[in-house]
């Protein structure tokens, strides 16, 4: 990268690992200035507030909801960077019209949560979970046992981008047979069968989401998906909690619709609705499918480098959109 035009100012709004070295790392070797908001994410208004108060040329921000007003408020800001790879928490549209660049790091971890999502249908077919919490209450009874046969299952996939696609080869590799659905068209698969949702739905002994937030697939799981599926079967969600309606997921798990559902992401969270948790059947992990050491330390770098190549009048890596005034592909706004 070439030395940026001037130094800069770089707001990381929030983090979910113990620091920001890394990020702080590649900022301040180009020149430029990091400030750090809270590790928690703040509201959209504490980011409103940073973000008038510093007037930064660059957002780095992971979970912090990054507004409209947000983006107004500094007029020198040129991109907002997503330490992740969906952008529900950006206003992306706002950005777009104030020239100012939107990048995520869309590649990072497809190989964590692709075995997350395969770890947790691992999980319910040989019953890790539930017989762990069996035995650990002074309970061995394996002739309780009422385990499945992967080998012998259909897996859909809902969403089949890069992360779903790792999620079908890995399962594929058990022998259980791969349905996939995505809502833009789709290219043949070996050893995939590409259906319509619905068929999906209905053929499906496990239910797998890789989808972006959208306002195209907010609940694009409730009450009336869930019915189509064979009774007894799994849902995993390891990409966004909007996805799924929780409240009909609870009431598929309690009248048997459903057997399992194994969510790293919630619509409510950090906050578990205490139905959920009751239901012996509900396996949850705390929004960390993305992370391991590696996937964690690329992503925090790659991120940064995307705001240091902005600043420096280069094109993103990953740009999201096309900002007002640029043409595709621009990096230079001077």
């Amino acid at each position: 990268m070439k030395p940026p035009s001037r130094s800069g100012t770089v707001l990381l709004t929030d983090y979910a690992w113990p620091d920001d070295s890394v990020e702080r790392s590649v900022i301040e070797q180009a020149g430029h200035t990091l400030v750090t908001g809270p590790s928690e994410p703040a509201s959209a208004q504490a980011i409103e507030a940073l973000v008038a108060e510093h007037r930064p040329d660059g957002i780095l921000t992971c979970w912090a909801p990054v507004s409209a007003t947000a983006i107004g408020a500094s007029p020198d800001l040129r991109v907002v960077a997503r330490l992740g790879v969906g952008l529900d928490n950006i206003a992306a549209d706002a950005a777009t019209e104030r020239g100012v660049w939107v990048t995520n790091v869309p590649d990072y971890c497809v190989e964590e949560v692709s075995d997350h999502a395969v770890g947790m249908v691992l999980a319910w077919t040989r019953g890790l979970v539930v017989f762990d919490r069996e035995v650990r209450a002074g309970r061995w009874d394996p002739a309780t046992a009422r385990l499945r046969r992967l080998s012998t299952l259909t897996c859909g996939i809902v969403g089949f981008g890069r992360i779903g696609r790792a999620t079908a080869r890995k399962l594929g590799a058990f022998g259980c047979r791969i349905l996939a659905h995505d809502p833009h068209p789709l290219e043949d698969v070996p050893g995939v069968e590409l259906v319509d949702l619905d068929e999906l739905l209905r053929r499906s002994d496990a239910v797998i989401l890789h989808l972006p937030l959208t306002p195209g697939t907010h609940h694009i799981i409730g009450a009336g998906q869930l019915a189509l599926m064979p009774p007894g079967g799994l849902l995993v969600n390891v990409s966004r909690g909007g996805l799924v309606d929780t409240d009909a997921v609870i009431e598929a798990l309690a009248d048997g619709q459903l057997d399992g559902a194994a969510f790293d992401v919630l619509e409510s969270e950090p906050n578990v609705p205490a139905a959920l948790l009751d239901r012996p059947g509900a396996l949850l992990t705390p929004h960390v499918a993305f992370s391991s050491d590696a996937s964690v330390t690329e992503l925090r770098r790659r991120a940064a480098e995307e705001v240091v190549r902005i600043l420096a009048d280069e094109a993103p890596a990953h740009a999201c959109n096309t900002p007002r005034g640029l043409p595709v592909g621009a990096g230079d706004r001077r």
